[in-house]
């Protein structure tokens, strides 16, 4: 039997580009806690970790503390969870795909290749989102912030889905978006094909990453050299 090929994807500002709804329920809270709001486009730079990442990191970034050391874990408790329960009931009010994505997970599909999403989103918002945009039944396994006892940037949280598809490091890639996705994917020894305007505050030029890409569109020739 011919062992697959296997390719990871992240998932916010990689499939999709989630930040409109990501950025309602994080104003959200900070309405109703008495922090500031933030654009669309400043949402962008805080996603990526998990959403207590994101928070912390929206009010203490200035400051260069971490969401994780603030010492009224309650109130930290809540505003995590006041997010997952607004952005799960609005998970996709305004998010759309990444262009190209669909027309790429068919010829993936068509070409006999395993797909699986490695996200730090937590895995049932993971599974929510990719359903209700519809592009779920593309990939064999959704691997979320939870899903182990680790996410990105260790490299086992590739690794650990590659193991459970039965594949191969060395027929393996990531695509992604953000210093995260790279790290991890640096980490694990596999090529990572990097979207340019990521969520993240880093300059592709700061980056690791093999290919670069805008979108999703003509990104079989790249994976094709590795088939």
């Amino acid at each position: 039997m011919r062992e697959k090929f296997t390719i990871l994807f992240d998932l916010d500002g990689t499939l999709v580009d989630t930040a409109p709804d990501l950025m309602r329920a994080h104003n959200h809270v900070m309405n109703k806690f008495g922090y500031p709001t933030k654009s669309t486009e400043e949402i962008r730079n805080l996603v990526g970790q998990g959403a207590g990442a994101m928070l912390g990191r929206s009010i203490w970034g200035q400051a260069k503390k971490e969401f994780g050391k603030v010492q009224d874990k309650k109130i930290k408790k809540e505003m995590v969870k006041d997010f997952v329960d607004f952005y799960g009931k609005n998970i996709v009010n305004e998010s759309t795909l990444i262009n190209g994505v669909k027309d790429f997970l068919k010829w993936s599909k068509k070409n006999d290749i395993s797909m699986a999403v490695c996200t730090n989103k937590q895995e049932h918002l993971a599974v929510d989102l990719l359903k209700k945009i519809g592009i779920y039944d593309f990939f064999e396994y959704v691997a979320g912030h939870n899903t182990f006892d680790y996410c990105k940037p260790d490299p086992r949280h590739l690794t650990s889905v590659i193991e459970i598809l039965n594949g191969n490091l060395k027929k393996s890639l990531m695509i992604g978006d953000s210093e995260t996705d790279a790290n991890a994917a640096k980490s694990a020894d596999i090529p990572i094909i990097l979207l340019e305007d990521g969520y993240t505050e880093k300059n592709t030029t700061e980056i690791y990453h093999n290919h670069l890409v805008k979108d999703f569109v003509g990104i079989e020739k790249i994976v094709s050299k590795y088939l």
